[in-house]
């Protein structure tokens, strides 16, 4: 017997409805640090066309403005959105920063230079869709570069985690496949005549213990947040000792504080 059809315009909403749970900024705020350095390893020009596809608060399009790009930044969050753009006009910097869909950009054909996702377009429930519209929107010669948590690595894992308790909506890809390079090869080779991918970490550092972690996440982290809300009070006391256990797993910090090393994978994508 086959499953009914998926809803993806009922899907997308609770996406944008999960994403816009709790304040995301508090969260980002932790991998600034890594999103500075991927953006300088592309050694963007002065005047390059970037587009950022799902731009979350603006990790990756705020240090891209800096180096002088022309930064548009598109997400499906209206928070997220206005944070970025909140962002960037309090440094003065310019850029568009509209709500958008990774799936359907509403863009021509060969429009940027460079475009960038970061722990972002990966969630889209429909990967075929987005690696169309990432290559589409790409010049000839210009560059995809993408950051995706690996599935082996502590967030695919803290995700996993969360789905064992809340299950993921049915006949959707898992988002950390994102973060397989030969998933990525078969989803991009299409469209691109060299794809480069590196096994990178992004430190997370926080200065109190795993079970203050967790809280954090429950407040602010959309996704977590969500899952929480949809569980009794048992299946929430069962999510919370699963998830202080795997932070408790991965934390290399010896003191009070909590370190994670969470493993994605840096895709550069050159186009046709």
């Amino acid at each position: 017997m086959q499953s009914a059809p998926i809803d993806i315009p009922a899907l997308k909403t609770r996406m944008r409805d999960t994403w816009m749970a709790g304040d995301f900024g508090v969260i980002a705020r932790y991998a600034e640090k890594e999103m500075d350095a991927f953006v300088s390893r592309l050694k963007l020009r002065p005047g390059t066309r970037v587009l950022d596809v799902a731009c979350g608060t603006g990790n990756t399009l705020i240090p891209a403005a800096r180096a002088g790009a022309e930064v548009t930044g598109v997400d499906i969050a209206t928070n997220l959105v206005e944070q970025a753009r909140a962002r960037a006009a309090k440094e003065g910097l310019k850029a568009e920063v509209r709500e958008g869909d990774a799936e359907q950009l509403e863009f021509p054909d060969s429009t940027f230079d460079v475009v960038i996702s970061t722990f972002g377009a990966m969630f889209a429930p429909r990967p075929e869709l987005v690696a169309r519209e990432l290559l589409r929107v790409t010049k000839s010669g210009g560059m995809i570069a993408m950051a995706n948590w690996t599935p082996l690595g502590f967030v695919g894992k803290m995700f996993r985690t969360s789905g064992r308790h809340v299950p993921p909506p049915a006949d959707i890809p898992l988002p950390a496949l994102w973060g397989d390079e030969e998933v990525v090869r078969q989803r991009l080779g299409g469209g691109a005549k060299q794809i480069d991918c590196t096994r990178r970490t992004c430190d997370f550092d926080y200065p109190f213990p795993p079970a203050e972690v967790l809280a954090l996440f429950r407040k602010y982290f959309g996704p977590t947040q969500v899952a929480f809300s949809k569980l009794d009070e048992n299946g929430q006391a069962a999510l919370a000792s699963d998830l202080e256990k795997l932070w408790n797993e991965y934390n290399q910090a010896t003191d009070s504080t909590t370190r994670i090393r969470a493993e994605y994978l840096e895709v550069h994508a050159t186009r046709d």
